[in-house]
């Protein structure tokens, strides 16, 4: 824990209302300021007690107090110091190691994740016994959408238009597995927008779950490889469409920064959101009506660990007949936050059910997300509520339906919500 950082935090209180912890509890412990206090309070020779360890853990890391903090704090990095720090001295239940150990042996190997994709999804029915046993089994069983098709995409897709771009692709671990509709859609908008796309096989997981959650030797070895991939790939600007994803990638520099020579080889690559990219690209290809309304929902690790808030939308926005609503609280997070809705699923519920009660509000046809973590948890939330269907998508499966004029009735997969 960097002992500079933890001073730039002047105790404003700014960050209170943005912290789904302390919106929901009310308990300074469970604010970013409080977070800060117990940091400080470790650097300082205090060891990391139990109760430490509960306040430290039940934070989601959603960074939302990072946006609103006025004088800069980096609680992104301090509270990834700090996990890693839990996770060196603090000694936890052996049913919480068991639990922590099944879940990153399953999550970043995507060959393990396909094993178990159809067991996940059939595994609904016995949720209540699943969660008698371990909540964190109760909740994967929630959580898990239903077996998609398999779908392959081959190592490069060329433009259908004059080449402006040459990008690669990571498909991801969650995204690959239980949503790669996501990534075929992706593939065609960038195809149909100037861009050859390059997508090399075998990718291994990039880390964001390894290194949200205090696994710093993993992630940085996750983060190495997927350096290397994309180097043997040949480019130097990779596109990511989830965002959790997205945010570790682009601090690869900093997670690496005790190995120079990966730093810099990190450096060397152009870490981009999908949005972000297609903004930064400008649109040629047509759109073409989509008559549907829209809840764009703000994955925290794009709104804020990535500030990338305004291209979703613009690109939404720019569809014709399409109604683009927002849903109210947009900075307080879903619940999902990488793992937090398999290790803290009481409080991921909480957040998720409030969550789905403001998507239902605004009376949209479809719920669209650019994370899958969020797309899982809001889906749950939403068949919990018991308020009627609500089908969800990604931003990429939305253009896609757009750029080839297909009907809003083939977006995304239906929540299914009991009547």
């Amino acid at each position: 824990m960097d002992p500079e950082l933890i001073k730039d935090c002047v105790h404003c209180g700014f960050c209170l209302p943005t912290c789904p912890t302390y919106v929901l509890w009310g308990e300074e412990m469970d604010s970013p300021r409080g977070r800060i206090q117990l940091m400080d309070q470790h650097v300082h020779g205090t060891p990391v007690t139990d109760e430490m360890a509960g306040h430290l853990d039940a934070c989601l890391g959603c960074m939302a107090c990072v946006t609103a903090c006025p004088s800069g704090v980096r609680y992104d990095r301090l509270i990834e110091q700090t996990r890693a720090v839990v996770e060196q001295e603090h000694r936890r239940t052996p049913d919480e190691r068991a639990v922590r150990a099944m879940v990153f042996a399953l999550f970043p190997y995507r060959r393990r994740l396909r094993a178990m994709r159809l067991p996940m999804a059939m595994s609904k029915r016995l949720r209540p016994l699943l969660e008698r046993v371990n909540p964190t089994l109760g909740a994967m069983a929630e959580l898990a959408p239903p077996a998609p098709r398999h779908v392959r995409l081959p190592p490069v897709v060329r433009s259908r238009r004059r080449r402006r771009a040459t990008v690669g692709l990571l498909t991801g671990c969650v995204q690959g597995e239980f949503f790669p509709q996501v990534n075929a859609a992706t593939v065609r908008v960038l195809a149909l927008e100037g861009c050859d796309v390059v997508i090399p096989p075998r990718q291994g997981c990039c880390g964001a779950l390894s290194l949200h959650s205090g696994r710093e030797a993993e992630a940085k070895r996750f983060a190495r490889r997927t350096i290397a991939t994309f180097e043997r790939a040949g480019v130097d600007t990779v596109v990511v469409n989830a965002a959790g994803c997205g945010s570790s990638m682009k601090d690869y520099a900093e997670v690496l920064k005790d190995d120079p020579g990966w730093s810099g080889r990190a450096e060397a690559l152009r870490f981009r959101d999908l949005a972000e990219f297609l903004v930064e690209l400008g649109p040629v290809a047509e759109r073409h009506p989509l008559p549907v309304s829209v809840a764009y929902h703000d994955a925290c690790h794009l709104a804020h660990a990535q500030g990338v808030r305004a291209q979703p939308r613009q690109l939404l926005g720019a569809i014709p007949e399409l109604d683009l609503r927002e849903i109210a609280e947009s900075a307080i997070c879903c619940g999902s936050a990488g793992t937090y809705n398999l290790f803290q699923p009481q409080a991921a519920r909480e957040l998720g059910d409030r969550k789905a009660e403001r998507v239902l509000a605004t009376g949209a046809d479809l719920l669209v997300s650019a994370n899958p973590g969020c797309t899982m948890q809001i889906a749950a939330a939403t068949r919990r509520a018991g308020k009627g269907e609500l089908r969800v998508a990604h931003t990429a499966e939305v253009l896609d339906a757009s750029l080839r004029g297909l009907s809003p009735q083939s977006l995304g997969w239906v929540s299914e919500v009991a009547r």
